[in-house]
């Protein structure tokens, strides 16, 4: 087990604490080669930079374990690590720990996710951790023991291609682990409008999730409220297999 190599990401950047977290737990079980954003990068989804030069720049270089920073997106750092630092594939790809919950709908929006998904396309093993706790300084040591369980046994089983993992962890003292699946939900925009001093409009997004589930049981949004662990597969092919034939009843 502690020859694996493993790549880790996210989109809080590369000096936040999930990542420090996440880090000690992979370095358990082998080589660890991190690219991770130079700050910030919430709400990246799967963007990629196009219009403007990535840059990367070493940040540590130890016994087992290598560190980047980059100027891109997670996404970025994903496709710079496969084209310009690794000399095979990793065994695994990790991203988070997310200061933050991205469960249901989120994982469209999520950079932690693109991370983890753009692995998945480069049919790697991935795993996406967050835990539902936004403090810059958020306690991850109850969530230590779960995130190790589940790094453990994705090495020890894979996972199909096409198909990578969103774990949530609720925030204190889990009571559990539910593989189950996506909540289903939306996030209700709203825009705080304001006036800078130049008399110029501008917004700042809050909004609110709407959970449009009706009291089912079964998803990581229910699990995650009574305090167990959420782990949700998902796929990189978004075709809606079920619609095709009646799709094609259309005789375009």
């Amino acid at each position: 087990m502690n020859t694996k190599k493993i790549l880790i990401s996210n989109d809080d950047g590369i000096n936040a604490k999930g990542i420090s977290v996440l880090i000690k737990i992979a370095r358990e079980f082998g080589q660890v080669l991190v690219v991770a954003p130079d700050g910030a990068r919430s709400g990246m989804s799967n963007a990629i930079t196009v219009e403007t030069p990535v840059r990367l720049k070493q940040v540590l270089n130890e016994n087992n374990l290598q560190s980047y920073s980059c100027t891109g997106t997670p996404v970025d750092c994903i496709k710079l690590a496969f084209d310009k630092l690794l000399d095979q594939k990793p065994d695994l790809i990790l991203s988070g720990i997310n200061h933050g919950s991205n469960s249901s709908v989120s994982v469209h929006y999520s950079g932690t996710m693109g991370a983890a998904i753009e692995g998945c396309i480069h049919e790697v093993a991935s795993i996406g951790f967050s835990l539902c706790d936004y403090r810059p300084d958020a306690d991850f040591s109850e969530a230590e023991p779960y995130i190790r369980k589940i790094i453990e046994k994705t090495l020890e089983n894979g996972l199909p291609t096409g198909t990578c993992l969103n774990v949530n962890i609720p925030k204190g003292k889990p009571n559990g682990i539910e593989v189950c699946r996506q909540g289903h939900g939306r996030w209700v925009e709203e825009f705080d409008e304001r006036t800078d001093p130049q008399r110029r409009k501008y917004y700042w997004i809050t909004g609110f999730y709407q959970n449009m589930d009706n009291g089912m049981t079964d998803t990581d949004n229910h699990f995650l409220e009574t305090g167990k662990v959420s782990v949700v597969p998902i796929k990189i092919d978004m075709t809606n297999h079920e619609f095709l034939e009646k799709l094609r009843s259309w005789e375009m």
